[in-house]
């Protein structure tokens, strides 16, 4: 099992001014420690699982940005861009500039957006379930079209395309990874059969959810005409590794219980993680027991 991290919080002492120094910290620790992985959520407020809607939230690709000048091995990407938010072309840009000042770093995580608050407050237009998923099913048509090298039209029902330039390449070959964020069997599985390297779910489901999932999984790589080898199962947990909080052998056991489950790389968040305690701890004790499953 591979283990990565995601930062979802940025409120650390210091205030603001200490956001871009601690999360250069933070990016560092994660890559000495062993993480394969390291995601910041693409929201514009704090989302209420995680904290107050007025918490500090960076940018996120603004973000990546930054951690891939300060790092050198880590993937980087976001869990997950919504769809609505950046225009599929654009976004298919941005993720090309990242893969390509990060010598191919980037993976591309993407989603159908669930935020209408952050949506409506910043006056990004939110339309019903039914278009967001339309509308990603066309940004991963889109951003495959860029990626293939193909310059050519794109006409669809929400994005029309003249000419997809996209000048550099990406570095990783044959294109950066998709990840598909979500649960969803009918749809959001579907679309990772179809079109995605891995699919992300969440680690709370628990074993047999995740199992359950993951078999509707294969049955659309069936139909797809896709190996469901060649889909990376993903999934997002939390932890405490700390005082008052879980031990060691508990993080290891809940990784193996994880990856008995079906998961390959599993992505976790940290309380307290500005103290680099929990990464420091993750790399000594957590990390190459994990490498064993």
């Amino acid at each position: 099992m591979r283990i990565g991290i995601q930062i979802p919080s940025f409120t650390w002492p210091g205030g603001a001014a200490a956001i871009g120094p601690t999360l250069k910290n933070v990016g560092q620790a994660a890559e000495a420690a062993g993480f394969s992985s390291l995601w910041v959520m693409d929201h514009f407020f704090q989302i209420e699982f995680v904290g107050k809607v007025d918490e500090p939230m960076l940018e996120s690709y603004s973000s990546l940005a930054f951690l891939a000048g300060v790092t050198q091995r880590i993937s980087l990407g976001t869990l997950v861009t919504g769809v609505i938010y950046r225009h599929p072309g654009l976004l298919a840009k941005t993720v090309s500039t990242l893969d390509v000042l990060s010598s191919g770093r980037a993976w591309l995580g993407i989603g159908a957006a669930w935020n209408e608050r952050e949506s409506h407050g910043l006056g990004v237009p939110f339309p019903p379930l039914k278009e967001r998923f339309e509308r990603l099913e066309e940004a991963l048509q889109i951003v495959g079209q860029m990626w293939s090298g193909e310059v050519a039209p794109y006409a669809g029902k929400y994005y029309q395309l003249a000419e997809t330039i996209n000048v550099p390449a990406p570095l990783s070959q044959p294109r950066p990874r998709i990840l598909i964020g979500g649960s969803g069997e009918q749809k959001t599985l579907r679309l990772v059969a179809r079109y995605a390297d891995a699919c992300n779910l969440f680690a709370r489901m628990g074993a047999d959810e995740l199992r359950a999932k993951l078999e509707v999984l294969k049955r659309h790589c069936e139909a797809e005409g896709r190996p469901y080898e060649a889909i990376e199962k993903t999934a997002l947990g939390s932890v405490d590794l700390g005082p008052g909080g879980m031990s060691p052998r508990q993080v290891v056991d809940f990784c193996k219980s994880v990856s008995q489950a079906g998961i390959q790389h599993l992505i976790l968040s940290f309380a307290r993680v500005d103290t680099l305690k929990p990464l420091e701890v993750m790399g000594r004790e957590v990390i190459p027991a994990a490498a064993e499953f």
